[in-house]
């Protein structure tokens, strides 16, 4: 999970970020719109929403850690669902000539 911000607002609700999920089994990728000021609460819905819902419960979900992850708020419900939860550092790599 990750998210692209900065983008130009738009659609009915004026998004102007994306919440993009892999699933690393099926390589399958969903873009879920969202907001860059959207809290834990509110990227918690739009997961449970469209991906819990759909696809069922993860076993791991694999992030940064950011805020929006690190909150009690996550931590809580998926440790009652059996989820581990892994934050990782994004690694930036140089450009090789």
């Amino acid at each position: 999970m990750d998210w692209v911000t900065g983008l130009v607002q738009g659609g009915k609700e004026n998004f102007n970020a994306c919440l993009i999920i892999v699933d690393r089994f099926s390589k399958s990728m969903r873009f879920l719109p969202c907001h860059k000021e959207d809290t834990a609460m509110d990227t918690a819905l739009i997961f449970w929403n469209n991906i819990i819902s759909t696809c069922g419960v993860p076993k791991v979900i694999i992030s940064d850690r950011d805020q929006k992850f690190t909150s009690e708020f996550w931590t809580n419900p998926y440790d009652m669902l059996g989820t581990k939860l892994v934050f990782v550092q994004h690694i930036i790599h140089k450009r090789m000539d």
